[in-house]
């Protein structure tokens, strides 16, 4: 992937980078993977605002993605798409029978390439193999977690885990994060890196594209009164007053480690990331 730098017109364009695009071989979806996507503005189900700073935004629709690849056999690559719902860029494939589908396109794939699923498959990008018929060392995305459920782990633009060991009907995969899970050998997995690789150098460059994105303004908590936020208050341009930053509800911010200490799911986790 390539990105376009833009000449210093104006403020927002000195500092603007996009991408280029330059992989995207359809610019149109197909009209029947996509369906309708309500905005809620972070209200829940009462109206109340649960999450902050949504709202207003560009009108997108969904883009059904198949992440279980349960229909076995080849199909063909006829077009790769941008999504606005994900980081990743999506592929259309089309199958023997003319089913058409979308993928989360990986590194390298465009249209003509043939991709399969099923655990006879060759280890090529695009191909979907149970994690038993996959080599120790091979990078993969779109991970299943529980066999059956459709992939869940690296899926964001140019993820990659890798296949660490296999023993006992287990395998230890090594995710983007650094963490190493243990995962069910029966569970799926695609070979390859996710695309759109370069998106971490993309900068948004100007307010206004945020709002097309459906994203409104944040306050700091350092220029509210007391009354709305722990860091506000002060004469002047005065320090936090706590031990470390807060959430406007006065828990622990940044570093402040929220998974539970009991989750059944521990047991899974080999090795933390961020851990030595």
């Amino acid at each position: 992937m390539a990105t376009m730098n833009y000449k210093p017109t104006t403020p927002s364009r000195r500092s603007m980078v996009t991408p280029s695009f330059q992989e995207l071989t359809k610019f149109a979806p197909e009209k029947s993977l996509i369906e309708t996507k309500k905005k809620h503005a972070g209200r829940n189900s009462y109206g109340r605002i649960t999450v902050r700073h949504h709202g207003g935004g560009n009108k997108i629709k969904y883009r059904i993605v198949d992440f279980k690849r349960q229909a076995e056999g080849t199909a063909k690559v006829i077009g790769v798409e941008y999504d606005p719902n994900r980081t990743a860029y999506i592929a259309l494939l089309e199958n023997e029978e003319g089913k058409k589908s979308y993928i989360i396109a990986p590194v390298g794939l465009t249209n003509g390439d043939v991709v399969c699923s099923g655990a006879d498959a060759d280890i090529k990008p695009g191909n979907t193999l149970p994690i038993s018929a996959i080599p120790v060392g091979t990078v993969i995305h779109n991970i299943e977690l529980y066999p059956g459920k459709g992939g869940q782990l690296a899926r964001s633009a140019g993820a990659q885990a890798q296949l660490m060991a296999k023993e006992n009907g287990e395998a230890q995969v090594r995710l983007p994060s650094g963490e190493v899970r243990i995962v069910r050998l029966d569970c799926k997995a695609t070979i390859g890196q996710v695309g759109n690789v370069e998106h971490d150098t993309i900068k948004i460059g100007k307010a206004g594209k945020k709002r097309h994105m459906g994203i409104r303004p944040t306050v700091r908590g350092t220029v509210m009164n007391p009354v709305d936020h722990p860091h506000g208050g002060g004469e002047g341009r005065a320090p936090i007053g706590h031990a470390g930053p807060l959430t406007p509800w006065g828990k622990p911010a940044l570093g402040y480690k929220t998974r539970n200490k009991k989750a059944r799911t521990n047991k899974f986790i080999v090795k933390r990331r961020g851990s030595k």
